[in-house]
């Protein structure tokens, strides 16, 4: 869900990611976007190159960016045992 001026926006994600994950992971993300003019600059393509590691608990994350100049940053939560390394390119659509 996006909260742009007050107003929620629903969104769809989808997209490709290129990359290895080695054990298991609970985990979700939130976080903040920037850069948005008016909110159908949120939608768009979003390239993202990253990776994280968990022991037990640890700390998930993200940048990514589109095209229109809108930044993503996210983090949450992750618990279990997981290396991972990707490249990512993530379809963001509004409903």
């Amino acid at each position: 869900m996006l909260t742009y001026r007050g107003r929620h926006h629903p969104f769809r994600i989808s997209g490709v990611s290129l990359g290895f994950t080695v054990g298991a992971t609970v985990g979700w993300l939130e976080g903040w976007a920037s850069g948005i003019r008016e909110v159908s600059d949120f939608a768009g393509a979003y390239s993202s190159v990253g990776g994280g590691a968990a022991l037990i608990g640890g700390i998930n994350g993200a940048q990514l960016r589109n095209d229109k100049g809108v930044t993503m940053v996210l983090q949450g939560p992750k618990a279990e045992v997981e290396f991972a390394a990707s490249l990512s390119t993530i379809m963001i659509s509004l409903k």
